[in-house]
């Protein structure tokens, strides 16, 4: 029997019936691997900060960098602190030679924060073997078990990214 008609998909859970949703909880190999997953990943952040001796905030703002430039007031806005304080953090970054501040490409009386090749090193040093690990991982799968693990993982990223 296709395990999709053994246990059904939970409804949605009445918010004033929630301990009888959550004692009803079906539990899955596949929902305690995703469960373990976001734990272990939620643990990478910190430990990664230690190991660069950056605080947890200077380390997402080089994250955020490395993927794009932008501005302090738009850092401070995804991260969640003031401008003043990411001015701050920004500070510390240029000062360790890890962001630099250049005038912004298309509004050249803002400034935008951009990582260095000394940033991206260091965050990259300690990454790459996960991101070598990863792709061998992916590497070891066929096409059409990519597309249901994509489809999975993209489904989750949704569900997870609505406590956000």
């Amino acid at each position: 029997m296709d395990r999709r008609q053994e246990n059904p998909p939970a409804a949605a859970p009445d918010p004033g019936h929630a301990s009888t949703w959550v004692r009803d909880w079906q539990r899955s190999q596949t929902l305690d691997a995703l469960r373990r997953l976001l734990s272990t990943s939620g643990r990478v952040t910190p430990a990664l900060a230690r190991r660069t001796g950056l605080s947890h905030t200077e380390l997402s703002v080089l994250e955020h960098v490395m993927e794009e430039p932008m501005g302090p007031s738009e850092l401070a806005q995804r991260i969640g602190v003031t401008t003043a304080a990411a001015s701050g953090i920004v500070d510390r970054l240029v000062a360790r030679g890890h962001a630099e501040r250049q005038p912004h490409p298309t509004d050249r009386r803002r400034t935008a924060v951009v990582c260095t090749a000394s940033g991206r090193e260091e965050l990259m040093e300690h990454l790459m073997p996960m991101f070598l690990e990863l792709a061998q991982l992916d590497e070891a799968f066929t096409e059409a078990e990519l597309e249901v693990i994509n489809r999975f993982l993209t489904a989750a990223d949704r569900a997870v990214a609505r406590l956000l």
